[in-house]
């Protein structure tokens, strides 16, 4: 048989660890209550008329850290600032109606530390994703299915890609 000599196989014993968690938390996680998450959606509903100003006032301040960025290029607290306004729209956007802008904010934030560390990417390319939320943001473009957004956005990430693969290779 292959060389194999089952006769002295070991026996296989198998060690389950103890589920500490489910001790601390009480037994099984209680199955979700349906009436509470009516009711968050309710109150979610209630607060949208608010989306479009809250979003303007997110991007107000991703200007804001724009600006800056632009005063003090690269300076860790320019740079810090900018990732936190676009790592924080990056979360608020599609709550607001705008998964365009939280995707774009997303590669903005692979640009800003998330992810790979410290990237050195062109200021050009920063302002690209500056100026598309901007403009999706004023434009209303909402939906994560609007074709130019799409295009906009997907070029975005191709670029922010290249240019994080090559500075990784750089540094490998």
């Amino acid at each position: 048989m292959n060389g194999w000599d089952m006769t002295r196989q070991k026996p296989i014993e198998v060690i389950t660890p103890p589920n500490v968690l489910k001790t601390k938390i009480g037994g099984a996680l209680p199955a979700l209550d349906q009436k509470a998450i009516a009711r968050a959606e309710a109150a979610l509903e209630k607060m949208s008329s608010q989306f479009a100003e809250w979003i303007k006032e997110e991007l107000e301040r991703l200007l804001e850290a724009w600006g800056a960025y632009e005063a003090a290029p690269g300076t860790p607290v320019s740079r810090n600032e900018l990732h936190r306004r676009a790592h924080d729209l990056k979360g608020l956007a599609p709550t607001y109606g705008y998964p365009l802008v939280g995707r774009i904010c997303s590669s903005l934030c692979k640009l800003t530390g998330d992810e790979h560390g410290e990237i050195h990417a062109p200021e050009k390319l920063l302002k690209a994703h500056v100026d598309a939320v901007k403009a999706a943001v004023l434009g209303k473009i909402m939906g994560a299915d609007h074709p130019v957004g799409l295009a906009l956005a997907a070029e975005l990430e191709a670029q922010s890609k290249a240019l994080i693969a090559s500075q990784i290779e750089q540094q490998g």
